[in-house]
């Protein structure tokens, strides 16, 4: 499976970004896809993960501005993110599991200042 993301920006405080994540390959149709993300010196994390039956889940710190959504008919993964700080600075992540496999895409840089 290959991964690959799009759609990270400079932004000021208070923006809006969408990021997307293509993937390709042998995909199975139960997994779980997610978005993560890593700050300078700090460790991964995972933002919001969206499984094949549709439950989805966000770190306390994004809800409400974040939003994850999937196309399946098309292997997208997206990542609606609103009201951006500064602290969600990082590079995102897309990642695949589906139990057996796990892949990552090659991040994309977002960065919120003013």
């Amino acid at each position: 499976v290959q991964l690959v993301e799009s759609g990270g920006d400079f932004v000021q405080p208070g923006g809006s970004l969408r990021l997307s994540c293509a993937a390709s390959g042998s995909i199975r149709s139960i997994n779980v896809m997610g978005w993560y993300r890593q700050a300078p010196g700090k460790q991964r994390e995972l933002v919001a993960s969206r499984n094949y039956g549709g439950s989805t889940s966000y770190i306390d710190s994004v809800k409400g501005r974040f939003t994850i959504s999937r196309d399946n008919a098309k292997n997208m993964l997206y990542l609606q993110m609103s009201a951006l700080k500064p602290e969600d600075t990082a590079v995102y992540y897309c990642r695949y599991f589906d139990f057996v496999r796990e892949y990552w895409g090659q991040g994309t840089q977002v960065t919120v200042s003013s």
